[in-house]
């Protein structure tokens, strides 16, 4: 079914009537030309196509096939006098744009309005993930129920449910409590049975950035980060690593606290973007989490780390026997020691991995953050921290 070809002249859209059509299921749009139009469309349809299974909004191709531009959402303001939705910037992502729409009470009856979450990929982001590949385990952990729905895709982003929770905060990491509830949670999405292969990818995957990060490089920034040796580094740490017993599972790979959202009546909690999760050792999910107390993405030097706040070792004991025991059966000392141990070496590939990260994104991402700066502050505690780890594990 055809309709008539919107143009870049947004004003009459602005001024659609609010019908609903309860029959739609699916909506493609082709050739769509305005980032702010593409927004305000979106929302219309969400709103008003009560039955809608899926959205596409096709940027790329006109009516006649001719090429348009790829287009992102850089606009906020109202999306007009369709029941006067926002669409704002959250702050705290730094690999996409993410933004909430929103509209007011269709009725004084309803105590919040509709929200949707409207994600625009970052530029140049292709490096570090397959995005096919993301929105299958998208896809897959929303019908896992583990996560938010899909509910519709365009060229360079996508629209999701927004989660009516609450967003943890860096200090949340260091609450007891909520510590917990993480750890059991974690423990959970390591068992998912998800698609696709289960192999180790953690290792390929440092290679392949840190080949990346040498073609991305000048020679300057090569040499201060010791780019030319890193790969005798990581073959390193993979030896020493593969020697330890290696329990693999689903990880997210990615566990900061902008990831992880509760329910402040319930607590419970959800895990979401997974653009980094692939199979692995959940010890190095467990690692990585561990490192991302040190981060504070909302403070005035989003990119600064503070290790005075990563888990000393009463607090690694407490998360490690969580997740363990959340199984249903207590863990022996052993089997908690030995998952501490194991977690403390994969913080080395933790700093590792972002370092690589944060030196590609000061190349191909132009979201405001100092990457360059956070790549230097991982690849310090590699540094620091590598003889007394690697040391310390070979005497014990």
């Amino acid at each position: 079914m055809e309709h008539d070809v919107i143009s870049e002249d947004s004003s009459h859209l602005r001024q659609m009537p609010g019908h609903h059509h309860d029959t739609i299921k699916n909506v493609k749009i082709i050739g769509f030309c305005s980032a702010k139009s593409m927004v305000e469309l979106t929302c219309h349809i969400l709103e008003n196509a009560t039955s809608l299974e899926g959205l596409t909004l096709d940027t790329i191709f006109d009516g006649n096939n001719n090429p348009a531009d790829r287009l992102s959402v850089h606009e906020v303001g109202r999306c007009g006098r369709i029941h006067s939705p926002m669409v704002v910037p959250l702050k705290g992502a730094m690999t996409n744009e993410v933004y909430q729409a929103r509209w007011p009470p269709a009725a004084e009856a309803e105590a919040a309005g509709r929200r949707v979450l409207v994600r625009v990929y970052g530029e140049g982001v292709e490096v570090f993930f397959d995005r096919e590949a993301e929105v299958r385990t998208f896809e897959s952990m929303s019908r896992h129920g583990h996560g938010p729905r899909l509910l519709g895709r365009f060229p360079n982003g996508r629209v999701e449910e927004f989660i009516h929770a609450r967003t943890l905060s860096a200090v949340d990491l260091r609450d007891p409590e909520i510590s917990a509830i993480i750890a059991s949670k974690l423990r959970e999405f390591h068992n998912l049975d998800m698609p696709g292969p289960k192999s180790v990818l953690i290792w390929d995957r440092l290679r392949n950035w840190l080949k990346t990060a040498k073609n991305l490089c000048p020679s300057d920034e090569a040499k201060e980060f010791c780019l030319d040796s890193m790969e005798n580094e990581i073959t390193a740490l993979e030896n020493e690593l593969s020697e330890d017993y290696q329990c693999v599972g689903f990880c997210h790979n990615d566990l900061q606290y902008g990831n992880i959202m509760i329910d402040e009546e319930t607590k419970l909690l959800t895990i979401i973007d997974y653009e980094y999760a692939s199979f692995g050792p959940v010890a190095y999910d467990i690692a990585n989490h561990f490192c991302e107390m040190a981060a504070d993405y909302h403070s005035e030097k989003p990119h600064i780390l503070d290790y005075t706040k990563y888990p000393d070792t009463d607090e690694q004991k407490q998360f490690v026997q969580s997740y363990l025991s959340s199984s249903g059966e207590e863990p022996d000392a052993e089997k908690v020691n030995n998952l501490i141990k194991s977690t403390e070496k994969y913080t080395l590939a933790s700093h590792l991995i972002w370092g690589l990260w944060g030196i590609i994104s000061e190349h191909v991402n132009d979201i405001d953050f100092d990457y360059m700066g956070y790549a230097r502050q991982r690849f310090e505690q590699y540094w620091l921290k590598k003889p007394a780890i690697l040391t310390c594990q070979v005497v014990e």
